[in-house]
């Protein structure tokens, strides 16, 4: 009796209360909007490439309802910019309504249609603004956005709508892949910095030529797209060191499409640089590789006669898996960085043979728990169904910082066949190394750090004392421990640094000398 009541006198309340309301009255808006912004920065896209979507709050000041008349964009239905006043997409709206001290969003997109509007430099400021009612009431805000063009790399699509997918050939066997992409046109393998590239899918080197990257050149990776190296194929990235270390105006930069400056550190947007069975000669030079999913995969051919790859003068950031993974390859590197990695930043396995050299290995990342060290060396790759060993024939580090935010930074993992068959080489030489030295669940003969031929000359656990580990400034302090550690052999094999100072008369450790912040 009671709850029925209750419902009675409730039901009773809401039909009052509707029958005293009086529909709300909205008079004209007078101009007096107000603006969470006076002008939307769109940031920078590349033409016929949507940006991302950007907001503006309005508000009604005034104590009234009020109708705003008109919201459209000042260019109409041909420009290119894009609304969404309250939910409704359009390019122009009337007698929008809004309650007294209340506000509304207004979303704003744009894309730089090309079929539609010819480019009129290679770089400009598109603009355009939304305009609020008219005559002496009209208020506006500005809408901007840098444009640049590029250079296209993307697979065809056929009449089906089906993506063009690479055929590769492997050791004289034609391999039909899933892997969407093309390979590179001959008018298309050099690479300048006249424009920046944009690659959907994987743009792959064909069997026996070479592609070439200029100093300077920028190279934009759509999602799950990359360079493929193949057989007999060579990547030659020549790039030169830069004196504006923030712009880095003459190396040469891999990253993704998404220019916004909030996508400027997010890792896994593209694919990888792949350096396929059988390439040859390939060379890296003064490159910055960021924000990939492996930012190298380097596979076999560990006992080919030079090495497959030279890595050199070169920054790899935010790889949300490896910063390079190795497979029974042969890689050389100097003066070369790897922070922030998902799993290992660099990771030599399934044995192979790795020449590094005044380096610094780091893993800083925080984005998630990783299972992996900053450096990991092995020679199996298990699947579900076999374990293949391989050849570890050499992998050596010297003068190198091994360094991250976890308790062991470097794992040396060996399995051996029945018979005890499998090569295994592998040795660290003046290198700071974070590892806990004394911890005995870490045992067997490569853990023996008092063993010459596998440890010499090497200091633990004392930090680096890094600029800046979340904004990949890895260069060390004045007061680092790892300055003037450094074998005087190695440093003459590289006489400068990174930054191209002279390391031979006081080798510090890692790819940089000592600055003083």
């Amino acid at each position: 009796m009671k709850r029925l009541l209750y419902i009675s006198f409730f039901t009773s309340f809401i039909l009052l209360w509707s029958s005293c309301r009086k529909d709300f009255e909205f008079a004209p808006s007078s101009g007096n909007l107000q603006f969470s912004k006076t002008t939307v920065y769109l940031d920078t896209i590349f033409a016929n490439i949507g940006s991302s979507t950007y907001n503006l709050k309005v508000y009604n000041p005034s104590g009234d309802d009020i109708s705003i008349p008109t919201i459209r964009l000042a260019n109409g239905e041909s420009s290119g910019y894009r609304l969404n006043v309250d939910g409704v997409p359009g390019k122009s709206f009337e007698n929008v309504e809004l309650l007294a001290k209340d506000s509304l969003f207004i979303f704003v997109e744009t894309t730089f249609d090309t079929s539609q509007n010819p480019l009129p430099a290679t770089e400009f400021l598109y603009t355009d603004q939304i305009l609020f009612d008219s005559g002496s009431n009209l208020q506006q805000v500005d809408l901007v956005t840098l444009v640049k063009d590029a250079v296209f790399i993307f697979p065809d699509r056929d009449a089906n709508n089906i993506v063009e997918t690479l055929t590769l050939n492997v050791n004289g066997e034609v391999l039909e892949t899933e892997i969407e992409g093309r390979e590179l046109d001959p008018t298309e393998l050099t690479f300048t910095n006249e424009k920046p590239y944009v690659i959907y899918g994987y743009a792959a080197v064909p069997n026996g030529q070479t592609l070439t990257i200029n100093a300077g050149a920028r190279v934009h990776f759509h999602a799950n797209s990359g360079i493929l190296v193949s057989e007999n194929a060579t990547l030659n990235a020549n790039g030169a060191h830069s004196l504006d270390q923030e712009n880095l105006e003459n190396e040469i930069i891999f990253e993704g499409d998404r220019l916004e400056p909030g996508f400027s550190d997010v890792a896994g947007q593209w694919g990888t640089l792949w350096f396929f069975e059988n390439s040859v000669n390939n060379t890296i030079n003064y490159a910055t590789i960021k924000n990939a999913t492996v930012a190298i995969l380097s596979d076999e051919n560990a006992d080919a006669p030079n090495d497959k790859l030279t890595i050199t003068n070169t920054q790899i950031y935010n790889s949300s898996n490896f910063g390079i993974l190795g497979r029974n390859t042969s890689i050389r590197a100097e003066n070369l960085v790897i922070n922030n990695s998902g799993q290992s930043s660099f990771a030599a396995t399934l044995g192979g043979k790795y020449n590094v050299t005044h380096s610094t290995i780091g893993n800083y990342w925080t984005n998630s728990s990783r299972q992996l060290p900053a450096l990991l060396i092995n020679n199996f790759l298990e699947t579900n169904t076999s374990i293949f060993l391989a050849d570890l024939t050499e992998a050596n580090f010297n003068n190198c910082i091994i360094y991250g935010n976890d308790t062991a930074e470097f794992i040396v993992d060996e399995l051996q066949d029945d018979s005890n068959s499998v090569t295994f080489n592998f040795k660290f030489t003046n290198c700071l190394i974070k590892f806990p030295v004394n911890d005995t669940s870490f045992s067997g003969a490569n853990y023996v750090f008092s063993n010459t031929s596998l440890y010499e000359g090497n200091i633990y656990n004392f930090d680096p004392q890094f600029r800046n580990t979340e904004k990949n400034q890895m260069i060390i302090s004045t007061t680092s421990p790892a300055i003037n550690q450094g074998n005087a052999t190695f440093a003459t094999q590289v006489p400068q640094d990174i930054l191209t100072n002279d390391r031979t008369a006081a080798p510090d450790l890692g790819a940089y000398q000592n600055s003083d912040f």
